[in-house]
This record gives C-alpha cells, structure tokens and sequence, in this order.
C-alpha cells in the first residue's frame, strides 16, 4: 500500500444557522434531535450518497442547497508526532533525543497490528467496509436513540470517517494559540445537527479521494487515547511498552476502548480501569461476532485484568531527558537552531511550524562515545560540586574542514524548569552564543593570540624575527591606520602588560613568544601591526563576541579580552588547521521526513580564509606549545600525532584555556568562573590534587588522547621558509672592530635604529664594539633599535661548567669566576630527583667569553616546567 501524504487542510465552509444548536436533553430536544436525524437521512437517500434504503416519512428536499453549499472536501494530512534527533555510537546511528508539540508517531500500514484494525471496525463502525462515508442505518438508530437521550457525545451515528473528519479538525485547531485555538477546539466538538451534516459532506469527501485503508490508518494515528499519547504507537508504547504492531486482542480492544472517552477510560491509572474494561468486552464481542477472533480468544481475553497486560511507560521527551553522558547541551543547541535548517522551510516562520508538525529522523554530528568521555573528563577535572567558586567547564570539537561539531559537553545537566532551583543544572550552554544557549562567553586570554602571529606573518614577519619582550609603557599603537597614545588612567607612561610569569625574557622570536605565550613579546608584535587587521583575521575565522556586539579592537584586545563562546574558538582553530579553510560549525549532516525522504541537512559554509602558505607557516609557530618550556607541557597525547595549540589564562586567572588540533579534529577546553573572580591558579581541585590550572594540561589530554583513537591525523604541510624567515626582517650585522660611529652608520644604512649602551669590560680593542643587544645575526623588523657596546679593555675570563649543581652552587661558582651577569633563564619539566639542578647554561661550560658577558642558566622545574616555589 502506497503511504499518503499527512498534511492536512480544512476547507471553511459557511455557517448553516444563524445560531448553532446546543445539544437536546429534554424531551422536546429528543424530538427535535430525531426529527433533525430524519431530515438527514431522507437527504442522503435523496442525494444517493449511501446505499438506498427507503426510510417511510423522510424528506429533505428543502435541505439539498444547504447540503450542497458546503464545500466538499477536507484532506488527511500531516499529524504533530515526534523528532527524534539521533548521533553516532559505536560507529552506528542511534537514537539518543525524542522533541515533540504531540506524543505521536504516525505509522504505516504494514506497521499496524491485524488486531488493532479490527478492533477499531468491530468497536466504532461494523460496516465501514460497506457504506461511502455515512451509514444511513446507524444514522436512523442513532435517530431514534436521540429521543430518550439527544444526540450523544459522540454525535451519534458517526462512521469512522465522520469521527476523521473530527479528529481532523481537532489537530488543526491544535495548530492555533490561545483564543484561536479555544475556539477551534470548541467548534470542532460542538455536537449538533449542523456539525453532523458538515461531518457527513466531509466524510463522503474523503470517501471520494482516499482509499478505506488509507482512512481507517488515518484514524489509527490521529486519535487521541489519553495521557498525552496521540496515534495507537504512543499509545501502545505509553500503556503496554510495546509496539503497535504487536498488540494482541486484549491490548488492542482496551486502546480502541478509550477513543471515544480518553480521560474516562485510558489506563494511565487504575480508577479508569474498570470503565476501560467495560467498553473493552463490548468491542471484544463484537470482534467474536465478526468473526475477528475465535471463541477460544474470545474466552481467554475477557477474563483478563488490565494489571495483567498494562505496563505504563511514561514518554522521555525534551533535551533535559537525554541520559546519553553530556548531550543534552548539544541536544539544545539543535533545537534552538531548527529556524535556521533551510531544509525544513525558506523562512523561520515555515521551519518552525514544520518542525511543530514533526515526524522528522535529524541525524546529528555529535559523536556520542566522545562525548561521553569529554563529560567523563568534565567531571574529574570540573565538578560542578566545586563549592569555593561557581565553576563552568565546556568541551568542543569541530572537525577540520567540515566544521561539524563533533563533541559538545559541560559541568552542568540542562535545567528546561524555570522552577528547578539546584545548583548542579544550568538553563545556560557555555558553549554557544547568547541567542543560542543564554552564555554571554568568557575572555579568551592568549588562545586568542594566533590571530596576531597570522597577521604578524600576513605582513611580511618571520618566526624566527626577533621582537623587544621587556616589559615596558608601549605607545602608541595603531587601529584603522590611525596611532593612538595608549597613555590613561590606568596606565599613565602607556599601555604596560606584565607576563604571566612576571619575568623579562629580553629579546625573543616570535616562535618562543608563541610558545612561551610571553604577553610583552606579543604587544610589540601587535605594536607593528594594525590592531583593526588583528581583529579582521580573528573574523575571517568565525571569531565574534558571543553577546552579539562587535568585536572589539581596542588596546588589550589582541592578548585576549573579548568574550567567545567556546564552540567559536574552537571552529577557529580547526580553521587554521585545515590549512586556512575555515568552515562555519555545522550539527545536522541528513533530515529525513515523514515519508522516508532526505531533504538535506546543514549546509557546510566554508572558505579560504587564509593563504594556504600562512597557515602552514602559523601551524609551524603554534606546533612548540608541548615542549621545549612551552606552556602545554604535558598536554600532548602520548600518540605520535602532530598538534598544535594554545593556552590562555585571563589577567585574574578567573578564566583557563588550551586549545589544540591535529589536521582531522580541534578541541577546545575551556574552566573557568561562570560568576565572580576566583583565580584559578590558587583554587584547589581536591579531585586531582592540585590546582585547576595545574590540571589543565591533564585534562586536555585525556579528552583529545581518546578523540585521536576516532579521528587520528596527520603531519601538517611543510611551511615555506621564505614565509618562515619573513621579508621585513633583517639580521642585525656583526659590527665587531668598529667604532661607536662606524656601527651607528652601518645600522641605519640597514633601516635599524642606534643605541648607545655605554662602555663595557671585554676581551675587544678598547673603543670598539664588543656586543650588541640585539646579537649578530638575529632577525628583526626594520626600525629595530640595536644597542651597541663597545670595549673598554681586556676582561676575558673561562665560564665554570655548573650544569648539575644546584642553583645556590652555581651562582657562587660562576660569581667566583669573575661573571656578575647572571641570569635565570627559565625551567623546564623536572622531577623530584633533580628540581632546583641546572640544565642547561649559556655560554657553556669552558668557553673564553668576556667577564662582562651575561651568563644565563636554566634549572629543572616541576612536572609542569614551572618554578615548583624554592629553588631561588
């Protein structure tokens, strides 16, 4: 049997009376009611619509025109039934969220059980087979039955199809809101002569364009059986736990029991059983007599009680029910992003009354076991329980080159009850824009300053260029081409940053400023740059403020002050990772409606947000976060797939990021104060130990180490050296032998700048250059200033070896060499067996090397490559 379309229309149709009739209850009535039924049925006879039966004493003559006036039509159509959204688990498609406006799941023909639809014949009309709509002789009985009791409340003498027609107008006055639907509702049920005659021209309609069977399915799925359960499969579910398919004799004489009174008779408790069973044994009979069942059935079903056969099941509806660990957010997002599926409508307006309609298969992006794990993961690193702060947590990932949202989870369950009052649920989505999941976003800290080192490359710079990283007033700094002082309150000499680390790392690359994150570094980068141009790369990468408000291009936005949702940042860098292809986050791959079709699903908008060459050469300065001091050590999974990332940590420490990616799959983990200002490099996490900021890289690891068992990846393209090395930079030239004068005069001819450093012990010719700072040979942009010293006599002395020793030992060993230079240059990852050690020192250990010369050494740290707090 072919399936018919479920839309459905009611065609108006003027009203017969001045005044519509209430139902007849006195004898009067009665006589009005059967006398009414008479006119109808000689009107039939006369029309020639039902078999003719010569009914003695009936005309209706003078009611042809009125009969005739009403349209004649009204169509089956689409019921309001369930969306289920469904996800991948275990490399399969399964269901894991059930939406709806109406309990309903419309079903086929060959889905329906035999016994359903001989219940249904036997119980509410015997001769549906026979008759074209209307039964004249249930018309006259039910005639004759009015004058000892009106019409009835099921109209009296209604066919099944008359009882469609009902139903149909019923679901349409659904459709509608507030008085509208008041209305609808009422005039839909109103019982009189009038409406019968209207059902009947429909019934006879419908008749005429459809099918019995197409009716009588019809019928099955738009009737309402109580309890919130439309259609026999909710009901069938909702009373029995069992599909429609299957009900035995009993099961589907108790369901048809309920049609006519649905809260008198449903089984949704045990007060209703008796009326339930009453009504049941009538349609039991009568199935007998219709030779539906044998005596045998017959025998066994009667005695059945509805304890034996009901096993209420309550439908699990609505995002907050999900029980798949840590999608219920995801399973919101879809929900508030329905009126932007252009597969469901051309306008908000037709996608959201589509989707109210419903009946919609929506296969989603999310991986479920992946999801899982970041919830896992949430919970150890994140517990919502955290009572010293109002602590937030999200996970995103986002495939590269797709934009598919892949895992989206948080601390908190959703809470859809304005009612619920328990801290542990949030109404919020950290992960989303406001408009999307009520998040305002959180400052990013450094994970946002990627977008500089692209500009920074866009415009000619290397990586290996080296910048001025002393902290210092920086002013002025520059937006739409304009300078500007960066002189305020706040800072009187100038816009002053400090690094996380509180240090002066002097002169570094732009590559060990990535990975270092050194905040100093980067606002001398930025100082070179055009702040608006920052902000427009961040942009082309999908960055926005998550409030909805432009983002930001003033002083300190390049190191991280605007608020994003997590899912943006993450798309960002999944962006940068695919090459420079940016794709707009996606989460419906396939919709498929009602009758089995796919209409289409989210369309992927992507494009080349940056040169191919650019990327290459951003994913090479963004690749030394794991190691080397960088401040992901530790992050990295332990698989042999390349990634890079970011950390960032907010001026307050109240918000902490790590964000990273493979060439398949970028993640984004973000901790932080949903409320307040705890810092989080102080907050405790009884759960791991330590602090949450310490925690950080762990946690990023555990969720990315079992996203690359799914997505793997693979090496990143080889960037080109020429875009690597930059062509702004020039080296700084070896200007040992000249005088003051003469490497004054050498440097300008190059484009940099002169400073005077004074005079200094060395092993050079008195008045000639013995160092420079910047060194021989490193890169800088043009308009560097080099600071030249020059000798003022022999002072060469041999550097003592001290890698090994103890900081306090090897301070007083190169001190007592002749060094007064000495300069602690770092840490890196230690362990308890050599915290506090030197690891590395420069010049090394024996070199012939001026007693003027700095002396700089690095000491083993803790796990994390930090100063575990004693060692100087």
């Amino acid at each position: 049997m072919v399936p018919f379309s479920f839309d459905f229309r009611v065609v108006t149709y003027p009203d017969l009376m001045s005044a519509q009739k209430s139902k007849p209850t006195s004898v009067v009535g009665a006589l009005f009611g059967f006398v009414g039924f008479s006119v109808l049925a000689g009107l039939l006879v006369t029309i020639g619509v039902t078999p003719a039966i010569a009914v003695a004493g009936m005309t209706a003559s003078s009611s042809i025109g009125v009969f005739e006036s009403i349209p004649e039509y009204i169509e089956i159509g689409k019921l309001q039934q369930r969306n289920v959204l469904y996800g991948k688990h275990n490399g399969e498609d399964v269901p894991f969220a059930t939406l709806y406006a109406q309990n309903r799941v419309a079903l086929k023909w060959d889905e329906v059980s035999p016994n359903l639809k001989n219940a249904v014949v036997a119980g509410e009309d015997r001769r549906f087979y026979e008759h074209g709509g209307v039964d004249l002789t249930s018309l006259v009985r039910a005639g004759v039955g009015s004058l000892a009791g009106g019409l009835g409340e099921s109209g009296g003498g209604s066919t099944l199809t008359m009882q469609l027609v009902r139903n149909i107008r019923l679901a349409e006055a659904q459709e509608l809101t507030g008085d509208a639907q008041t209305a609808a509702v009422k005039d839909a049920k109103e019982v009189t002569v009038e409406r019968k005659l209207q059902e009947m021209k429909f019934a006879i309609g419908l008749e005429k364009k459809y099918s019995k069977d197409d009716i009588l399915l019809a019928y099955l799925n738009i009737a309402y059986f109580g309890d919130q359960a439309y259609g026999v499969q909710a009901a069938a579910q909702h009373y029995y736990n069992k599909e429609a398919s299957n009900l035995t004799a009993v099961e589907a004489a108790s369901l048809i029991a309920m049609v006519q009174y649905p809260e008198k008779r449903n089984l949704a408790t045990p007060d209703n059983y008796q009326a339930n069973v009453d009504r049941r044994n009538v349609i039991l009979a009568s199935m007998l007599k219709e030779g539906y069942i044998d005596q045998k059935a017959y025998d066994a079903s009667i005695d059945d009680a509805p304890e034996t056969y009901v096993k209420l099941t309550q439908p699990t509806q609505g995002c907050a029910a999900v029980t798949y660990p840590g999608a219920q957010q995801f399973c919101d997002y879809v929900k508030k992003s329905i009126k932007d599926l252009p597969s469901l409508g051309k306008s908000e307006e037709a996608r959201l009354a589509n989707w109210k309609t419903g009946g919609y298969k929506v296969y989603t992006t999310i991986n479920l076991d992946l999801t899982a794990n970041a919830r896992a993961q949430i919970d150890r690193y994140a517990p919502p329980t955290e009572t010293a702060l109002l602590l937030g947590s999200a996970v995103n990932s986002v495939e590269a080159g797709t934009g598919r949202v892949i895992v989206m989870a948080q601390n908190r369950n959703l809470n859809e009850d304005p009612e619920v009052t328990d801290p542990n649920v949030t109404a919020l989505n950290y992960s989303t824009d406001r408009d999307y999941g009520g998040s305002s976003g959180f400052q990013t800290g450094s994970t946002y300053k990627p977008f500089t080192l692209i500009n920074w490359l866009q415009n000619g710079h290397g990586l290996s260029e080296v910048v001025n990283g002393t902290p210092r007033a920086f002013t002025p700094m520059t937006v739409d081409g304009q300078q500007y002082s960066t002189v305020d309150g706040e800072f009187p000499r100038g816009y002053a940053p400090k690094n996380d680390d509180g240090g002066n790392p002097g002169y570094v690359s732009a590559q060990r400023a990535t990975a270092l994150s050194i905040n100093t570094a980067y606002t001398a980068m930025a100082q070179k740059l055009d702040l608006a141009d920052i902000r427009e790369v961040a942009s082309s990468l999908g960055v926005h403020r998550a409030d909805g408000q432009e983002l930001l291009d003033n002083t300190s936005s390049f190191l991280g002050t605007n608020e994003i949702a997590p899912l943006t940042m993450a798309a960002a860098y999944a962006g940068i990772a695919a090459g420079g292809k940016y794709c707009k986050p996606i989460i419906v791959d396939q919709i498929v409606d009602f009758d089995g079709k796919e209409i289409g699903g989210q369309p992927q908008e992507c494009n080349q947000a940056l040169d191919p060459a650019i990327a290459a050469a951003t994913i090479q300065g963004m690749s030394q976060l794991w190691a080397n001091g960088g401040t992901g050590v530790g992050a990295l999974p332990a698989d042999g797939i390349p990634e890079i990332g970011k950390t960032g940590t907010t001026t307050e420490k109240d918000q902490i990021w790590l964000i990273g990616s493979t060439s398949k799959l970028a993640t984004a983990v973000w901790m932080g104060n949903v409320k307040g200002k705890v810092s989080l490099r102080t907050a405790y996490s009884p759960a791991t130990g330590t602090t949450y900021a310490n925690a950080r890289a762990q946690f990023f690891r555990d969720v990315q180490t079992v996203n690359n068992t799914v997505y793997g990846g693979s090496a990143f393209p080889t960037a080109d050296p020429s875009v690597v090395r930059g062509n702004s930079a020039q080296a700084v030239p070896d200007l040992s032998g000249k005088t003051a004068e003469e490497a004054a005069s050498t440097l300008r001819g190059l484009g940099l700048s002169y400073v005077d450093g004074g005079q200094q012990e060395s092993t050079a010719p008195i008045g000639t250059v013995s160092a420079t700072s910047p060194a021989t040979g490193t890169q800088v942009s043009q308009g560097t200033a080099v600071t030249v010293y020059t000798s003022v006599g022999t002072n060469a002395a041999t550097v003592p070896d001290v890698v090994g020793t103890s900081y306090r030992d090897a301070v007083g060993a190169i001190g007592a060499a002749g060094f007064s230079k000495i300069v602690l240059a770092g840490y890196t990852v230690g362990n308890a067996d050599n915290q506090c050690e030197v690891s590395l020192m420069e010049p090394g250990g024996g070199a012939s090397v001026d007693k003027g010369s700095q002396v700089a050494i690095q000491l083993y740290g803790n796990a994390e490559g930090r100063d575990p707090g004693n060692c100087t």
